[in-house]
């Protein structure tokens, strides 16, 4: 098991034997398409929360926060990818997202996420005037995301 902000997120199956039912899962960005593979279980970073899907999930839309993103095969193997936000559609056994970015742990520069890391934590301890505290902020979460998921913490 894997901790997941607040919830776990079992990585071995339980299906009594049976076949797991797989769905479609498409990841694009600006730049393109990231991820297009069929999956058995997605877990994604929505606004209200952590959100799962398995087949046959009821159509939704969600937003999406800085996070990570979980998605399982029927081999049990699982990708992680860092997000920064976006939306989440699920409908027909197939989850779309439209991520402003979604990088795969080997994508992700540890360098320079630690730089970014370093910047932010700088700026959230000056004092000066003019500095944006929320966007300080969320640049960190996103480098501590993106060191976790190249990490593989």
């Amino acid at each position: 098991m894997r901790e997941l902000g607040t919830w776990r997120l079992e990585l071995e199956t339980h299906n009594n034997g049976m076949p797991e039912k797989i769905f479609e899962v498409e990841i694009v960005t600006p730049e393109g398409v990231v991820l297009s593979q069929d999956a058995v279980s997605i877990v994604a970073p929505a606004v209200e929360g952590s959100l799962g899907v398995l087949a046959d999930h009821a159509p939704l839309m969600a937003e999406l926060t800085i996070g990570e993103i979980w998605i399982r095969d029927a081999e049990g193997e699982v990708t992680r990818l860092a997000t920064s936000g976006g939306f989440m559609e699920v409908r027909k056994n197939t989850v779309r997202i439209l991520a402003d970015t979604a990088e795969r742990a080997e994508e992700i520069d540890i360098a320079r996420a630690e730089e970014a890391k370093r910047r932010a934590e700088e700026r959230l301890r000056s004092r000066a005037t003019g500095i944006d505290h929320t966007r300080a902020e969320a640049a960190l979460e996103r480098a501590l995301v993106r060191l976790r998921v190249a990490r593989g913490e």
